[in-house]
């Protein structure tokens, strides 16, 4: 914890305060802190938190200054242009976001700081049977007595879950009433992962990667003081959860890594290199396209602003499911700029390689974080205001709910 200060200060003055910070610490040619060979993470992730940079939103008593989402932008921008490393945990870290927003002061005393400076997180929601619908998992969890409030044992089988196998904790939903609704008997918690009893099997994807992966849990263990939240109101800190994570997503996390950044946009170099410019057919799609991407990027500054204030907002499945139709969008251009050399790929083809591998990977936009289906229904029901959609087993206990 930190003492900052939170008095009100000009875009100019924090700027140029944060540059000068920057100077006295950060080495911008060889990315790390300043009088050493290399990046040593844990070392700097804490000072840059200590300093109130890495998370400036949040409260002077949990590592913030209480700055609003115009502030943050100006500590991001310059961040980002000098490529710091650990920059918007309070938006990119779920696994602290969630915490901060949710969490007890004696979890967030004990592990808050641990999570900002190295502790990654994954993700333990999805299950072979509870995809769409969440609010139906079956991993359960069993309360036995012991000091510190006792602990849970953890048995079930989660999937789809991202960098699982580098992960200090899971973020994990897990059944501990089976006699009331499902919505009701679902508690969230900070689950360990380097544990016995948990077995991690990635899963090759059709991108050649395996960044998702299947998880067995045999009862595995974890604090009881390690629930977030309340017990069996894992709901609500699930929705905090998903709002940040489409709000990530939103932004184009799912995309391609390592794109050569240029101010000119891809698909417009593209049509160049291949001759296709002329085309106005041709031009009237691109435009399209990058019309659509600015539209995302002004309805995603609303939602990071609402979030900020609410800790939760539907907006961020309007961004979510725009970043769907717009990489899907954008390999389907591609594939018509390339014509029949989009057939190609390998190292010989790089334009049709990127562009086979943009078509795939859209798709994991598409699916994670709640499907584009389930952000139809968001968005209509939470947003439009329209009627929900029929749920016969919704107010059933769930142990009388049946499952294939």
């Amino acid at each position: 914890m930190m003492a900052s200060n939170t008095a009100r200060i000009s875009n100019d003055d924090l700027a140029a305060e944060l540059n000068a910070w920057l100077d006295a610490h950060w080495d911008d040619e060889r990315r790390c802190e300043k009088g050493t060979d290399r990046l040593e993470v844990g070392s700097w992730l804490g000072r840059l938190l200590d300093a109130g940079y890495s998370v400036p939103t949040w409260s002077p008593q949990w590592f913030g200054r209480e700055y609003d989402s115009r502030q943050a932008r100006v500590i991001d921008d310059i961040l980002k242009a000098r490529k710091v490393f650990g920059r918007s945990q309070d938006r990119y870290n779920l696994g602290a976001v969630t915490v901060y927003r949710l969490g007890s002061e004696q979890l967030k005393s004990a592990l808050l700081r641990e999570m900002l400076t190295g502790a990654h997180s994954c993700l333990l929601y999805s299950e072979p049977n509870a995809g769409s619908d969440l609010a139906g998992v079956r991993t359960k969890a069993e309360w036995v007595a012991g000091p510190d409030g006792g602990e849970y044992i953890i048995t079930g089988r989660k999937v789809w879950t991202s960098n699982a196998k580098g992960a200090t904790y899971g973020m994990l939903l897990a059944r501990t009433d089976w006699d009331v609704p499902k919505h009701s008997g679902i508690t969230f918690f900070l689950f360990p992962m380097q544990q016995a009893g948990v077995d991690i099997r990635p899963i090759n994807q059709i991108t050649g990667e395996s960044e998702f992966n299947e998880i067995f849990i045999n009862e595995a263990r974890v604090p009881a003081r390690n629930i977030v939240g309340e017990l069996n109101g894992g709901w609500k800190v699930l929705q905090t959860a998903l709002a940040y994570e489409r709000l990530i997503m939103g932004e184009g996390a799912t995309e391609r890594q390592g794109k050569v950044k240029s101010k000119v946009p891809p698909l417009v170099e593209l049509a160049q290199r291949h001759g296709k410019l002329g085309d106005a057919v041709l031009r009237q799609k691109l435009a399209q396209a990058i019309a659509y991407r600015q539209l995302n990027a002004l309805n995603m500054k609303r939602a990071k602003a609402e979030i900020i204030a609410n800790g939760s907002s539907s907006i961020m499945s309007l961004g979510k499911l725009a970043m769907s139709r717009i990489q899907h969008g954008e390999a389907r251009i591609a594939a018509e700029i390339l014509g029949p050399a989009s057939l190609f790929d390998g190292s010989d083809f790089k334009d049709s390689a990127d562009m086979n591998f943009d078509s795939a990977k859209a798709y994991m936009n598409s699916i994670g974080g709640g499907s584009d289906q389930i952000q139809r229904n968001i968005i209509s029901e939470r947003i439009l205001g329209l009627p929900r959609e029929i749920e016969v087993d919704r107010n059933m206990p769930f142990r009388e709910v049946k499952s294939g």
